[in-house]
Order: structure tokens, then C-alpha cells, then sequence
């Protein structure tokens, strides 16, 4: 038995990657403020498994697929004999363990796709904005979601079984992902390191992390109001129907919140009563009101432009009339966990100030990824 190199250099990059990106992906997962970082390495994901597909047919020997490609039967026959302690030491891949590399590589691929589904029709953002509408998109997002618990039970699947075959066969499977060696009797093909694809592998995933969060964020800041202090990019929604005299009259004395933030018939009852408007007389003459009226019915939430407005109006009982953005159900549910302290305490002060946590606010798109909530002040301590 000698030192052999088994796994080459772009298999190594390609293997440690993926992981740490599904990883990654996994801790991001559903967390507003860290959803760039979660798209993109939805997209990375989706580009390693691109490269590997490429080099599972130009790789060296233990890399490419036809060194592995083992059938069912194989599989359960090997796992069985693990189970009974008579499981044969592969140097390449196992016929189990290949099974789990094809798993990881169709789930990879059903995360992202469904995931770049769901990016296009509920924050319709990324390469699909567009395609297709809120309501289309929940199946994807369901379909995200599944797949994504399947790609952690088969990537549990994976470890188990590298720590159950490096114990009965007395060798560190981990560590030879790492260095690339096994130990392998003369005459057994090895592979060479290929530095070289693997430098360009990593020079393209370099170059795609700088333009993501550097290049891509200064251009989106540029778009919303300057700098801001989270590290990741600040997606702006597709650009909603604007009114000039709308933001004259309602900016006039708040903010002008976009009318797709409230149902058609809210507005209409708002503006029926803009005589008695939460304590003040808009005056608003006939023209005026009629122009207002049908700017605001024509991109309410019944519309469903942003996802704020579709959750907005689903949380509605039929025929419920909400006055309120901050006392529709959705609203309500989305703050909930924002601190008392927090509503209270510089910048925010009111839940009117939407602009104080949404970068967006002004645009009327409410997108998850521009939001930042401002920290709570410390509490000052007791004097001793």
C-alpha cells in the first residue's frame, strides 16, 4: 500500500464549497436581513454543480462519473453489507455513497431553480422577475422548501456514512477530501492535481463574490438613498406606478405611503371621509379627490404589485375595511417582535416612520432585503 493521489484539486474546491454554501444557505434561510447573501449563494450552488457536471466528464479518473456510476441495487447490496460489518473499501466513491452524490447534485439543482421561481414571483427580483405573479410563485416556494429539507436529510445521510465507513475501514475519509490522498496498492490509477482549473474555478467564484457585493451593491444603494451599514446587497423592487400629486397632497403631511400597501375599498372609504382624516380636514376639492381616488384604486393592494401588497391583502377578512397600513393582520404578524424600546428609540420613534427600517420605503415596494431594523438603545446601568 502506498500514498496515492485520489481526489484532484477542482474535486476538493468543488466538494468544500458546496458545503459550506449549502451551510450557509441553510443559517440564512427565512432571515430577511441576509437575503442577498442566501440568493447568492443560491446561484454559486447552482454554478458548482454546473462545473462538476463538466468535470464528471473531463475530470480525472476517480472524478468522472462513469468511475461511480452504480446502480439501486449496488447501493442497497453495499449498504447492507456495511450494516453487517462486510462492506468492501472502495478507493473512489462507494456505490451508497455515489447514490448520495447524484441525490445532492438533483437537489442542488431543484433548490435553486425553485428557489430563483420563488425570488421572480415573490420578490420579483433576480434573473426571473417578472415571470410569473405572487400566486404562481407559492408552489415554487413550497417546492424550495421540500427540497431543501430532502438535500439536509441526504446531506446527514452522506456524513453518517463517512464516519461509519472511516471506522470499519480504519481511515480518515474527511482528511482525504482535504489533502486528496488514500492509501491504495501500486498500480491503482491516480489523479493529478490540476491546478490549473482548480485557480480558474476559484478565480470565477471570486470574481462573482466581488461583483455581488461590491459593484452590484454600490449600484443598488445608488438607487435607494446612499450608504447603509449592512454587508450585503439591497435589492430594490420593480419601480411601481408614481403620481407626482399624490406626494404633493399626502407628503404634504406624512410620508406617502404607496396605495398598494391598502385594498381598493380602503381607500375609497378613506376618501369618503377625508373630512374627518384621523383628525384633520384634508379639504381636498372634487378633481383633486377624483384624481387621487383613482391612482390609488389603480395600484392598490387588490392589484397584489409587491409582496407587502399581496400579504397585505390576504390577511383581510372579506370585507374587512382597514384605515390603517399598521392595523392590517400581515402588518401586524411582521411586527410583532419589534420591542417596545425599539418603536420608541432613535431613528423610528412612530410606526408611521416606515423609512426609519426600509430603505425602500419612498419607492412603496417593501422588499425583505431592504430592511434593517435600528438596534434598541442600552439600557443605562444602575448607579451603584
Amino acid at each position: 500500500m502506498q500514498r496515492t493521489l485520489i481526489w484532484d484539486v477542482p474535486t476538493r474546491l468543488f466538494h468544500w464549497t458546496l458545503a459550506l454554501s449549502f451551510a450557509l444557505a441553510w443559517l440564512t434561510t427565512g432571515s430577511d436581513r441576509w437575503l442577498a447573501v442566501h440568493v447568492f449563494l443560491g446561484y454559486l450552488m447552482m454554478g458548482l454543480i454546473g462545473f462538476r457536471i463538466v468535470w464528471g466528464l473531463a475530470g480525472t479518473h476517480y472524478a468522472r462519473f462513469a468511475s461511480f456510476w452504480y446502480g439501486p441495487r449496488a447501493a442497497l447490496a453495499y449498504l447492507r453489507s456495511v450494516l453487517n460489518g462486510t462492506a468492501a473499501r472502495h478507493i473512489g466513491h462507494n456505490p451508497t455513497g455515489s447514490v448520495a452524490i447524484y441525490l445532492l447534485m438533483l437537489l442542488t439543482l431543484v433548490v435553486s431553480i425553485s428557489g430563483f421561481f420563488t425570488l421572480g414571483g415573490e420578490e420579483q427580483q433576480g434573473a426571473l422577475s417578472g415571470v410569473m405573479s405572487l400566486v404562481q410563485s407559492r408552489s415554487f416556494k413550497k417546492l424550495h422548501e421540500i427540497s431543501a429539507n430532502l438535500m439536509l436529510l441526504v446531506v446527514i445521510g452522506h456524513l453518517t456514512g463517512v464516519v461509519v465507513e472511516s471506522f470499519q475501514h480504519r481511515e480518515n475519509l474527511a482528511c482525504s477530501m482535504l489533502n486528496g490522498n488514500k492509501m491504495a496498492e501500486p498500480g491503482v490509477p491516480s489523479a493529478t492535481s490540476r491546478w490549473g482549473v482548480a485557480a480558474l474555478l476559484l478565480a470565477l467564484i471570486v470574481v462573482f463574490g466581488f461583483w455581488w457585493f461590491y459593484y452590484a451593491v454600490d449600484t443598488k444603494l445608488d438607487q435607494i438613498r446612499g450608504e447603509q451599514e449592512s454587508p450585503h446587497v439591497k435589492f430594490i423592487g420593480t419601480p411601481l406606478a408614481d403620481n407626482p400629486q399624490w406626494r404633493a397632497e399626502c407628503g404634504s403631511c406624512h410620508l406617502a405611503y404607496h396605495p398598494n400597501l391598502l385594498p381598493s375599498h380602503s381607500w375609497k372609504a378613506l376618501m369618503a371621509g377625508q373630512a374627518q382624516h384621523f383628525g384633520s380636514d384634508l379639504a381636498l376639492d372634487a378633481s383633486t379627490s377624483t384624481a387621487l381616488l383613482e391612482y390609488a384604486i389603480a395600484n392598490s393592494a387588490d392589484k397584489q404589485l409587491t409582496e407587502a401588497s399581496y400579504k397585505i391583502a390576504r390577511s383581510l377578512k372579506p370585507g374587512e375595511t382597514s384605515l390603517r397600513i399598521s392595523e392590517t393582520p400581515y402588518w401586524v404578524k411582521k411586527h410583532h417582535k419589534i420591542t417596545t424600546a425599539q418603536w420608541q428609540s432613535d431613528p423610528i420613534k412612530s410606526k408611521a416612520n416606515c423609512a426609519a427600517c426600509h430603505l425602500d420605503a419612498d419607492e412603496g415596494t417593501f422588499l425583505d432585503a431592504a430592511m434593517h431594523i435600528p438596534a434598541a438603545p442600552a439600557k443605562p446601568k444602575a448607579s451603584q
